[in-house]
C-alpha cells in the first residue's frame, strides 16, 4: 500500500495516516524513522490537508534535522582491532583477535577486546562480533541499572521488577503493574545520564505524571537532573552504533 505524501517545494515527504476516536485535532509527530498524522475519525480528507499545509514548513525543517543527526550517528563498517565502540560517553578502542574458544568472549579494560573462534568464516565474523557486543552491553545496562535502583529505591519507590528493552522511542517507562523499563541504549551514555533515567521511573511510582510535585522529588534525589536530561535531549541521536557495509 502506497504512502500519502507531503510536497514541500520539490521535496517529497512520505508519512502515515492514522485515524483516532480520541483525538480531537490533528498531531503530527516527526521521528527519524517516520512522520505519522493521527487525525479524528471524522476528519476530512480537506481538514487534513489544511492541518498538513498550515504544518509544512515545520515538517520539512524537523525531517531535515533528523537526518542531520541521524547522519552524525556512529557508524562502524568493521568490526576489526582499531575500530571505536561508544561505551558510556566515550568511543573506546576495540581489540579483535582469534581465540581458541568455541564462544566469542568480549571483555572491557580501557577498551574492548574480543576473541573469536577460528571456526566461525571470515564472512560471519562481524555479524557474529556484532551480536557478541550488543549482548554484552545489554547485560551491563541491566546491572548498572539495577545497582542504581537499589541506591535511589527508598520511601516506598521498590520496582516490582526491572526489564531491559529495546525501544525506538523511549528511555524508559513505568507501568501501573510498578514494572520500570528501560532502553539498553542508555549503556552508550554517560553513567550520570543513565542514572537521571532510572530515577525519572523510580519518581514515577509515587508521581504518575509529570506535575510539579514528580519533578521536585526528582531534584531532590538528583539535584542536577536538568543538566542530565539536557544532554539526553542533546545526543539521543548518537547513543548506539550502526553497522554499514561498505561500498564496493
Amino acid at each position: 500500500m502506497l504512502m500519502p505524501v507531503l510536497s514541500v517545494g520539490s521535496t517529497q515527504i512520505p508519512y502515515i495516516l492514522k485515524r483516532s476516536p480520541t483525538a480531537r485535532r490533528a498531531r503530527i509527530t516527526v521521528t527519524p524513522d517516520q512522520v505519522e498524522v493521527v487525525v479524528p475519525d471524522t476528519a476530512s480528507d480537506e481538514q487534513i490537508g489544511r492541518a498538513l499545509h498550515r504544518r509544512r514548513a515545520w515538517i520539512f525543517e524537523q525531517t531535515r534535522a533528523m537526518r542531520a543527526r541521524v547522519a552524525q550517528g556512529h557508524t562502524i563498517h568493521r568490526f576489526v582491532t582499531g575500530a571505536k565502540i561508544p561505551y558510556r560517553g566515550r568511543l573506546m578502542r576495540l581489540t579483535v583477535q582469534p581465540g581458541t574458544g568455541s564462544l566469542v568472549e568480549v571483555a572491557y579494560r580501557n577498551g574492548f577486546r574480543v576473541e573469536y573462534p577460528q571456526t566461525i568464516a571470515p564472512n560471519a565474523r562481524d555479524s557474529v562480533i556484532e551480536a557478541a557486543l550488543a549482548l554484552w552491553l545489554r547485560k551491563r545496562v541491566r546491572e548498572d541499572v539495577v545497582a542504581i535502583a537499589r541506591q535511589h529505591a527508598v520511601n516506598g519507590m521498590y520496582p516490582k521488577d526491572i526489564r531491559i528493552k529495546d525501544q525506538k522511542h523511549l528511555w524508559g517507562s513505568c507501568g501501573q503493574d510498578r514494572v520500570i523499563n528501560l532502553n539498553w541504549r542508555l549503556i552508550f551514555a554517560p553513567k550520570p545520564v543513565l542514572e537521571y533515567a532510572v530515577v525519572h521511573e523510580l519518581c514515577h511510582l509515587r508521581h504518575r505524571n509529570h506535575d510539579t510535585a514528580f519533578w521536585q522529588l526528582v531534584g531532590s534525589i538528583l539535584p542536577d537532573w536538568q543538566m542530565r536530561k539536557a544532554w539526553l535531549d542533546r545526543n539521543e541521536h548518537l547513543l548506539g552504533f550502526e553497522r554499514v557495509e561498505p561500498r564496493t
